[in-house]
């Protein structure tokens, strides 16, 4: 019998492991929302200074991912990937064993200062190593695993809330991360692939050096301002179609949970599928149909007579969303090979500052109208979003 050494190496062994990290990272980011009421109790505060671990959280993850990317490409995006992975899970266990609020903050930041490397410079690694006509099927496959995470992290909060508590389920969120963490050190160990990125792909030439290349390049550009008003209308109207369906329709909370889930099942059609759309569609295709199936799916949730509609609704706004932001991730690992690691690292960061903005843009129109012209305008730009994206992508080709 062959030593296992002997084995060629494989790279899809590799990225299984990233995906299985970023669903751990990508779990950890939304699991906490529901678990505010629990955690105010035990640690006697209220709701709303409870919520800081969340609005930290996200803060954190998301601003940092703009100066991840000269130490990936610097030390090797898969190494970088390891140990991150490695630290977010002992920062994640001590969120559990906190014992006051203000511990708890600082595990929580801390471990969003770790996890929030995982996903970005994952990407950069499968742009370093997969080369660009095979990438947006592997990156769809990879994506699965955050897809997954973001179900997982959803129901976490609430199902392993009620049965564990609050602390077990950053306990298990903590074994998820441990668990990536000790399968990407392995395949560091004993897979030569995994180390490509550090040999070949060019060394960063530091912080502001990197992120001038990036920023001086106009398809670069126009991939971070596409994923900007993607990621602000997508998320910004989304984030209140759970209002939206208790006011409209008198929905319980556990079933605005189930309907707000389909989101992701959406995801994991495109990612089944990806194979067949990509060849089928081509990026053109990809990034118009995906914005017009998100402007569709807007338009039934503006309009829906009854509930029961609501479900397909979300499932075409999953479907859509990873349709058009599959295209403009591939984009993103190609924009500036030379900084591929800071490239990623600012799409990523674009894509929370966007979230973040249109939560508080479409705030006022949702208090002040309702959800409908919310919906309406949140497709129509999606629509328009991708058409013109898809048409950028034509024109860059010829």
């Amino acid at each position: 019998m062959s030593a296992p050494s002997s084995a060629p190496p494989s790279l899809t062994r590799a990225i299984v492991f990233l995906a299985v990290a970023g669903f751990a990272s990508q779990a950890m980011v939304r699991s906490a929302d529901s678990l505010l009421p629990q955690i105010a109790s035990d640690l006697s505060v209220s709701v709303g200074v409870a919520s800081i671990i969340v609005s930290g959280y996200t803060l954190v993850h998301g601003s940092l991912q703009l100066f991840m990317g000269p130490v990936g490409d610097r030390f090797g995006k898969y190494r970088t990937c390891a140990v991150n992975c490695a630290v977010a899970a002992v920062f994640v266990a001590l969120c559990g064993l906190a014992q006051s609020l203000t511990t708890l903050t600082l595990a929580r930041l801390a471990s969003a200062a770790f996890a929030s490397w995982i996903i970005p410079l994952g990407m950069a690694y499968i742009g370093d190593v997969v080369p660009y006509e095979r990438r947006q099927q592997v990156l769809a496959r990879y994506l699965s695993g955050q897809i997954s995470g973001q179900l997982f992290g959803q129901a976490a909060g609430g199902v392993l809330g009620d049965i564990f508590g609050w602390r077990g389920v950053f306990f298990v969120l903590a074994a998820f991360l441990a668990l990536a963490a000790a399968g990407l050190v392995r395949e560091l160990a004993v897979n030569p692939l995994t180390h490509a990125s550090a040999g070949n792909a060019p060394r960063s030439r530091g912080l502001v050096a990197d992120n001038k290349i990036v920023l001086s390049n106009p398809w670069a550009r126009t991939v971070i301002f596409a994923a900007l008003i993607e990621y602000g209308f997508m998320f910004g109207a989304f984030a209140y179609v759970g209002a939206y369906l208790h006011v409209v329709f008198d929905l319980s909370f556990t079933a605005i949970g189930l309907v707000i889930g389909m989101f992701a099942i959406g995801g994991l059609i495109y990612s089944f599928l990806s194979a067949q759309l990509v060849g089928r569609l081509g990026q053109r295709g990809l990034a118009a149909w995906g914005g017009a199936t998100c402007g569709v799916g807007y338009f039934i949730l503006a309009a829906a007579p009854v509930w029961w509609i609501t479900p397909l609704a979300v499932v075409l706004l999953g479907l859509g969303f990873y349709m058009l932001h599959n295209t403009l991730q591939t984009n993103a690992t190609q924009m500036s090979p030379q900084a591929r690691g800071t490239a990623v690292g600012i799409f990523s960061a674009a894509l929370y500052l966007g979230m973040t903005a249109g939560v508080a843009i479409i705030a006022p129109v949702f208090d002040r109208a309702g959800a409908v012209p919310a919906f309406v305008v949140a497709g129509c730009v999606l629509i328009a979003t991708g058409a013109w994206f898809g048409s950028r992508v034509a024109a860059k080709a010829r």
